[in-house]
């Protein structure tokens, strides 16, 4: 199992994400927001091919098609740390915490 947290930055969501994989390619996954996007995104994402996911093309695959439905934010890092937790629980990358932190001068 693999879980990941991201705080997505000025608008306060949080996402939680829990991923779990028996076979090292199926992976389910148990998504939780206080953003209503995700809460949508939630609905639609409670499986996936591992390997469809994080070796297609950018933007091709089934986080990034229900992720354009709900999320009028292209930006939002809840995207990517979801793929990252998949990648994670998959066994396709090691855990490790990644960060952004953006700033203005």
């Amino acid at each position: 199992m693999a879980t990941g947290v991201i705080h997505c930055g000025i608008c306060g969501f949080t996402i939680n994400v829990k991923a779990v994989s028996d076979s090292d390619q199926n992976v389910k996954l148990e998504i939780n927001s206080d953003c209503p996007n995700y809460q949508k995104i939630a609905k639609e994402l409670t499986e996936l091919n591992a390997y469809k996911e994080v070796f297609n093309k950018l933007h091709m695959g089934r986080v990034y098609e229900v992720f354009a439905k709900y999320s009028p934010h292209p930006s939002c890092p809840g995207v990517s740390g979801i793929l990252k937790t998949v990648e994670v629980a998959a066994g396709l990358a090691l855990s490790q915490n990644v960060s952004m932190n953006i700033t203005k001068e």
